[in-house]
């Protein structure tokens, strides 16, 4: 699995503009064979951080590469984002866990 750990702030007054194309780059990336999923999260001082999994390099290739998510990068770089990085990471091992809820019983 590969993971991107995308890290942005936004310039003021920007997320009304952002927040369509935001979506639209959520629903287009869901096309694109390969991929697994993506959560994005704003912390308290503002710095926004969205987590991207992709099952192999080939389907994030397709992503980086796709017309569409290119054009949204430029838009971001030029009107909405203050500063981003990202990390391209391979995932070396992973675990989950999950308690089921239980049910009470009727008693």
């Amino acid at each position: 699995m590969i993971v991107t750990v995308f890290r942005t702030r936004m310039n003021p007054g920007a997320q009304n503009e952002y927040g369509p194309m935001a979506q639209r780059m959520s629903e287009l990336a869901r096309t694109i064979p390969g991929y697994i999923s993506h959560k994005g999260f704003v912390a308290d001082d503002g710095e926004r951080v969205t987590i991207v999994e992709f099952e192999s390099e080939a389907a994030l290739q397709q992503w980086r590469i796709h017309p569409e998510h290119g054009k949204a990068k430029r838009r971001g770089i030029e009107s909405f984002f203050s500063d981003y990085r990202y990390q391209i990471c391979n995932v070396i091992r992973a675990h989950a866990w999950s308690r089921a809820a239980k049910s009470e019983a009727p008693g």
